[in-house]
């Protein structure tokens, strides 16, 4: 039975309701502040915490709950025999239920222009405090940290009261919100206030800040299971508007991520079809129609069921085209609603409102991946001006023709697992060589998928050549250029086979491994 219980939240929603029934069955409702004012003016009888501690509110609000006879209360455990007499000796009334949310810390940072100061004040210590006394002490107090789990509890109340399992459950609830809310806190102290926010630095201890959106209906096979969670950082995949379609599962995540950011690397229109992460096809041109055809002619067969990214808004005449193939997925920064009609003939193609690929992407905080054990951390690969002082190794120097395709080729071959061989075309792929455990491998593949002639072509390769091999067998596809990152015990050799067939080679310095 709930004989007292402290409510001081300041997500206000339904918490009138709740008090109400908490009070119909007869228990004392302490509480603070806004949420005494309105429980009080909702005809619900309140007792001020500062009457209860007979010690006022201090500080503007900062002090108010921190006192004995409030964590006293909290804190007793009721089997113990020397918390008992302490309660009695010092007057100290047993609190059975804590109804407490916190501050909102995270909502206040997310407007724009706060300060510091601003964002100070809306760090909650007394409810964090509270929250974790009661559910440290579960087995004799109840603790609501959600609004959304008010109706089960009263329903729990009306019947046999909250069962030992179902407490134990809400004080989980509450160390994992405490502890994200903490972790918000240091992330914004860190990227916000710290003198190194600009640079890299590599805390010491971190906690992720991560918030369960879903659960996915599987992995990436059918017998894992999967959740999406969130991390406050933008621009966000998970904030794209899904106008249509099936729910995003966890391998259309993966694609769709890998597309976004490979289309985001171009300023003319573009279209990148990705499979099984990698891309299949990418090309630009005048409008998405024409990159759209192009892409799509790189690889037809690889492009079924695969994920299309543009990075201009989506027509008819293109939406038109592409549904005369299955994809899984289409995102771009917006549809025309012609568009949204034809693809609605496809009603389990899902189709993306992503704004952000109106312009540059670049992901915000760092790269994390897992291993068993543990996460390694890195930066994005995210360069933008490494092609501002290219080295021409070769004798020859590109013409302007290949120095449109060169950068071409290496804008796609930094999200091509390694290693990676990008045959291209100044507008478009030709032929990809893509994850090899040996580079002349992917080199002999790329080619495998070209569907068009090679002769002309140029490549990029997002590692060094170790040997000649590769040279001569480029030359015998009849690759004219090459763009390269240098840095081989052999990039004499290397450049030598590259001047004996006339080639202009790039060295960039920059290398692009994606494993």
């Amino acid at each position: 039975m709930i004989k007292r219980a402290l409510i001081s939240v300041s997500d206000k929603r339904g918490v009138v309701e709740f008090a109400s029934e908490l009070s119909r069955l007869g228990a004392e409702i302490l509480s603070t502040g806004g949420t005494a004012k309105l429980l009080r003016e909702s005809g619900i009888r309140v007792i001020d915490v500062s009457q209860h501690t007979g010690f006022p509110e201090i500080m503007d609000g900062r002090v108010k709950t921190l006192h004995p006879l409030i964590h006293g209360g909290i804190l007793a455990r009721r089997d113990n025999k020397d918390d008992i007499e302490a309660m009695d000796r010092l007057g100290i009334k047993p609190i059975d239920m804590v109804v407490v949310n916190l501050y909102p810390f995270e909502e206040t940072i997310s407007k724009e222009g706060i300060t510091l100061e601003e964002a100070i004040e809306n760090i909650d210590i007394g409810g964090p405090t509270m929250l974790r006394a009661a559910a440290k002490n579960y087995r004799d107090v109840v603790v609501v940290v959600d609004p959304d789990d008010y109706p089960s509890v009263i329903e729990d109340l009306k019947k046999e009261g909250l069962s030992l399992e179902r407490r134990f459950e809400m004080a989980k609830k509450v160390f994992a919100h405490t502890a994200r809310y903490d972790a918000i806190i240091a992330d914004y102290f860190e990227k916000t206030v710290s003198p190194m926010a600009d640079s890299l630095a590599y805390r010491d201890e971190w906690t992720v800040p991560l918030k369960m959106v879903r659960t996915l209906r599987y992995g990436e096979n059918p017998h894992q299971s999967a959740a999406l969670y969130a991390l406050r950082e933008k621009p966000s995949l998970i904030d794209a508007e899904i106008l249509q379609g099936k729910e995003m599962s966890f391998n259309n995540y993966l694609d769709t991520h890998s597309a976004v950011l490979l289309a985001a690397e171009f300023d003319e229109p573009v279209c990148v079809i990705v499979k099984h992460n990698n891309p299949c096809g990418v090309a630009v041109g005048e409008s998405l129609y024409e990159a759209y055809k192009k892409a799509f002619e790189c690889d037809p067969v690889s492009a079924f069921g695969g994920i299309i990214a543009f990075n201009r808004t989506v027509d008819k005449k293109t939406a038109e085209e592409v549904v005369l193939t299955f994809y899984e997925v289409v995102v771009a920064p917006d549809f025309k609603r012609e568009a949204v009609e034809v693809f609605g003939t496809k009603k389990n193609l899902r189709i993306l409102k992503f704004p952000a690929l109106n312009g540059k992407i670049v992901p915000s905080g760092f790269d994390l991946k897992r291993i068993l054990g543990g996460f390694i951390v890195q930066q994005w690969d995210a360069l933008t001006d490494e092609l501002s002082q290219p080295k021409v190794v070769t004798k020859r120097q590109p013409t302007e023709d290949e120095w449109k395709a060169l950068k071409f080729a290496w804008k796609v071959c930094k999200h091509v697992k390694s290693n990676a061989i990008v045959y291209a075309r100044e507008d478009r792929t030709v032929g990809l060589g893509i994850g090899q455990t040996s580079r002349v491998f992917s080199v002999k593949i790329g080619a495998m998928h070209a569907l068009s002639p090679l002769k002309g072509t140029v490549v990029a390769s997002d590692g060094f050549f170790p040997f000649r091999d590769n040279i001569d067998v480029l030359a015998q596809n009849g690759v004219t250029a090459i763009i390269q990152p240098g840095g081989s015990v052999r990039d004499q050799e290397v450049i030598d086979a590259a001047n004996q067939y006339n080639m202009a080679m790039i060295f960039t310095g920059i290398r692009h491994f994606r494993h």
